[in-house]
């Protein structure tokens, strides 16, 4: 606790007179809330509603680094980082990719960026449904890269169209996703199932590790009064015990297109951190409700979440490259701190190729490189 005394207090002078406006006047005796700016100096801070969580994990043990379940232990004992089930949104979108990966689609693959309506009942849940981008931006045929990086709704929804909901739907289970709150529909690859930040942290671990799926902990180890080990925790290591639930080409591709999210996409705020080997996505569902970022450096994945207990919007403007992304820049710098950049070799079954970009498949002759499978037995 800090007590201020006499001109300490001069900041909230305003909010103790006799005739103060009703929204900043201030009772004698009350506990207030205070911040430190920059210059170090006091001032009233108004207490959030929106409330946030941030949970952080080593993506090849488990072992939690970090966890945040809300603003104030003290206010609300709900832990937001383990119990709240909320729309993931566009971070969802790379389950759908990998999946599609799995089927024989590439980055460079071509698909539509265009308006649709999806009449089918049996795909898309009851109603005609008409989608659309964010900020209503139409960008034609694009490769599967560039339209993650830039978070194209049509380009997420023909392609879970293309491989098929009830595919995608059994393939997330793969990375810990509860299939019952999942629903089959084309609308999955938007987010709107439910998950809470904790499985979202352990399903990008997948594809930070190499493609096994790990279990997360708290302890690693309980000693008694003389110091001996009573109880220890032996964890799943990726590569090392952990089942490997997608394929290390996978992994690796997958991990090449959530870094260019950093590179030329949503989440360009990121390289601010100044490293090579972060990647991740954001998420913003409908109405600015949730608000996400998930990302990684291959040996620590974070996400950030914010929004309200009750689910209404966050306002105007507040996505989560807003709202979300600045909380997991800020974790990150920290957590970083003295971890070298890594870098990684292309595995076997993988070629860096030169590109036709009129039809997304290799060429000779083409204009640009991506990376494709040496074999088609996927």
């Amino acid at each position: 606790m800090m007590v201020l005394r006499g001109n300490q207090l001069s900041f909230a002078h305003a909010g103790l007179v006799a005739n103060a406006k009703q929204n900043i006047k201030i009772q004698r005796g009350s506990i207030i809330r205070l911040e430190q700016d920059e210059a170090g100096l006091w001032t009233i801070s108004q207490y959030p509603k929106v409330e946030s969580a941030l949970v952080s994990l080593d993506s090849h043990t488990g072992a939690i680094r970090a966890l945040v379940g809300g603003f104030d232990f003290d206010n609300s004992k709900y832990n937001h980082a383990l119990q709240a089930y909320r729309q993931p949104g566009s971070s969802f979108k790379p389950f759908i990719y990998s999946a599609a990966l799995e089927k024989g689609y590439m980055p460079a693959t071509l698909m539509d960026d265009l308006p649709l309506t999806i009449n089918d009942p049996n795909i898309n849940g009851g109603q005609p449904w008409q989608p659309h981008n964010y900020e209503n931006e139409y960008l034609g045929p694009m490769p599967l890269r560039l339209a993650l990086a830039k978070s194209k709704n049509m380009v997420a929804i023909r392609l879970l169209r293309a491989i098929t909901p009830a595919y995608a739907h059994q393939y997330i289970t793969r990375f810990g996703f509860e299939a019952d709150r999942h629903p089959p529909y084309l609308s999955m690859a938007l987010g709107s199932g439910l998950a809470t930040p904790m499985q979202m942290a352990s399903a990008y671990a997948v594809f930070a590790n190499g493609g096994f799926r790990i279990k997360p902990f708290y302890i690693d180890h309980i000693v008694d009064a003389k110091g001996k080990i009573i109880s220890q925790t032996i964890p799943h290591i990726a590569g090392e015990g952990a089942e490997q639930v997608i394929d290390e080409r996978n992994a690796f591709i997958m991990r090449s297109m959530l870094k260019e999210v950093i590179l030329q996409g949503t989440a360009v705020k990121a390289q601010v951190l100044g490293r090579s080997d972060l990647a991740g996505k954001t998420g913003t569902t409908n109405d600015l409700v949730d608000a996400w970022f998930t990302g990684f450096q291959p040996s620590l994945v974070a996400v950030a979440w914010v929004g309200f207990d009750k689910p209404s919007t966050l306002g105007s403007g507040e996505t989560g490259a807003h709202a979300a992304l600045p909380i997991w820049i800020d974790y990150m710098n920290v957590a970083l701190r003295g971890v070298p950049e890594s870098t990684e070799s292309i595995p076997t079954g993988v070629a860096y190729v030169p590109i036709n970009p009129a039809t997304g498949k290799p060429d000779k002759a083409g204009s640009v490189m991506d990376y494709v499978y040496t074999d088609t037995t996927q």
